[in-house]
């Protein structure tokens, strides 16, 4: 019993651990890296940092996400938990440069 009550401290905290983050960047009207692992089932964060002078929407139907970024801003997009797969992004102000993807494994 004494073991038990030694674990529960660890259990709490546990449930307290931030989500993992995962950087991206925008630059030249692109993503980087255009392509990031995350963990199957679990909540992550991106943080999308846009170092363009003009506003990008990171776009995402299979994440069900839209989020337009300020030039030089940054955000916070979080996703998941996600099934093992393929998960494309674009950026809608500049589909034929600005894509990537998302791959949950």
């Amino acid at each position: 019993m004494k073991k038990l009550f030694a674990l529960i401290p660890l259990i709490c905290l546990s449930a307290w651990a931030a989500d993992p983050e995962f950087a991206l960047v925008i630059k030249d009207h692109r993503f980087e890296p255009a392509e990031i692992r995350v963990p199957v089932g679990k909540k992550v964060k991106l943080v999308v940092h846009n170092q363009d002078a003009t506003p990008e929407e990171f776009e995402s139907h299979e994440l069900n996400r839209e989020k337009v970024i300020a030039a030089g801003a940054k955000a916070n997009i979080y996703i998941g938990p996600l099934k093992p797969g393929r998960y494309p992004f674009i950026g809608e102000f500049h589909e034929k440069t600005a894509r990537g993807v998302i791959i949950a494994e």
